[in-house]
């Protein structure tokens, strides 16, 4: 075990270099950004992007304007002014994964250890970073250091699950890049998740389905119809997706604070984990913003987007700047719910599923 001053300074260290390398673009990420025309069958269901203007209007902001009082602006309004968002930047070669330790200490479970260097073999010229626990209380009040709402809702959390849970959305909004848990196996490079016909320009955040169950008893195993897993995730820093989700667990977590309904070393017993913080908030964000007028241009036509779209699929599915990818992809070999083997295709990422692989009261310690 380190000593707590050895902690600190390693957490320092760790900070450092992310200010170092926060506007860098390593080798790896170029393939990402590859300028080829769509020839995609599965085509935008939703017109895309917005136009300026309705952005702009929605949170009462001029277009062009270098001053004004940001603090007195709504939490969401500050973290769109914080971490923009370009649709047509590059997706950042940043591999984010956490755990207790880092892989450098004899700490570090044995049984983890050719998981996470998957990640780094099959991304070279990547920055693979496996977060420690202690790191990551100091680096989420670095990145939100002008968003104070989020560090205090961050270090309110009262049980370790809910700020892994938590971490994975900020990591990405503020850095983007991928987001995959410690207990997961790199099968293909990020650079092959998508079909070179389609347009990097044009993609901001890659999500899978986690599952997809055609049974009438499925709300006694899953929370949503279709769900979206969020063991691996791929973004562009300051998606609308994570600014939303990112808001509404702040927001939650300070209203349960400001309640006195958070007590350290128990989780809240009025909302689930998987409702507050897990795969069904998480779900339930995405399938908002499909359904957005504020993100997006509606005709008369036009019919919402529900669990329905995405029964079964087998390929890709690109809505908008989001591309949903089939259950294959992050959950092969489950052998459930049409999910093919690891060889497959379509498998990307292989989910160990061990619900022993990190115990909860070891996850995300408090400081």
């Amino acid at each position: 075990m380190w000593s707590t001053r050895k902690s600190i300074v390693s957490a320092v260290v760790l900070i450092a270099l992310f200010f170092l390398v926060r506007h860098t673009t390593t080798p790896g990420s170029q393939p990402l950004n590859v300028d080829i025309p769509i020839s995609d069958q599965n085509a935008p269901t939703r017109p895309y992007p917005p136009p300026p203007a309705a952005a702009a209007a929605k949170n009462n902001l001029p277009e062009q304007q270098v001053f004004y009082d940001i603090t007195s602006k709504p939490l969401r309004t500050k973290l769109e002014y914080y971490f923009p968002y370009d649709i047509e930047g590059k997706f950042p070669g940043y591999i984010w994964q956490t755990w207790k330790v880092g892989p450098s200490s004899g700490a570090f479970d044995e049984h983890l250890r050719p998981l996470e260097a998957s990640w780094t073999e099959k991304h070279p010229g990547f920055v693979h970073e496996v977060i420690s626990d202690l790191a990551a209380e100091h680096l989420i009040r670095y990145l939100f250091a002008s968003v104070p709402e989020v560090p205090e809702a961050f270090s309110a959390m009262p049980v370790p699950v809910l700020k892994a849970d938590f971490f994975r959305y900020l990591i990405l909004l503020a850095r983007g890049g991928i987001y995959s848990d410690i207990d997961t196996e790199a099968l293909k490079s990020a650079i092959d998740w998508l079909p070179q016909s389609l347009d990097r320009a044009e993609v901001g955040l890659v999500v899978g389905i986690e599952a997809d169950p055609d049974r009438d008893d499925w709300a006694e195993w899953y929370s949503r119809r279709i769900q979206f897993c969020q063991w691996t995730i791929q973004a562009k820093a300051g998606h609308p997706i994570l600014r939303d989700i990112v808001a509404r667990i702040t927001e939650k977590t300070l209203d349960l604070k400001s309640k006195g309904q958070l007590r350290h070393g128990r989780a809240p017993t009025n909302v689930s984990i998987v409702e507050f913080t897990g795969p069904a908030v998480w779900t339930d964000t995405i399938f908002d913003y499909f359904n957005n007028h504020d993100y997006f241009d509606f005709d008369s036509n036009l019919q919402n987007i529900t669990a329905q779209d995405f029964f079964n699929i087998k390929e890709h599915k690109k809505v908008g700047d989001v591309v949903v990818l089939p259950i294959t992809s992050f959950s092969p070999g489950v052998g459930q719910m049409g999910a093919g083997e690891t060889d497959d295709p379509m498998a990307f990422v292989r989910h160990d599923f061990e619900g022993s692989w990190k115990p909860e009261s070891e996850r995300m310690r408090d400081t």
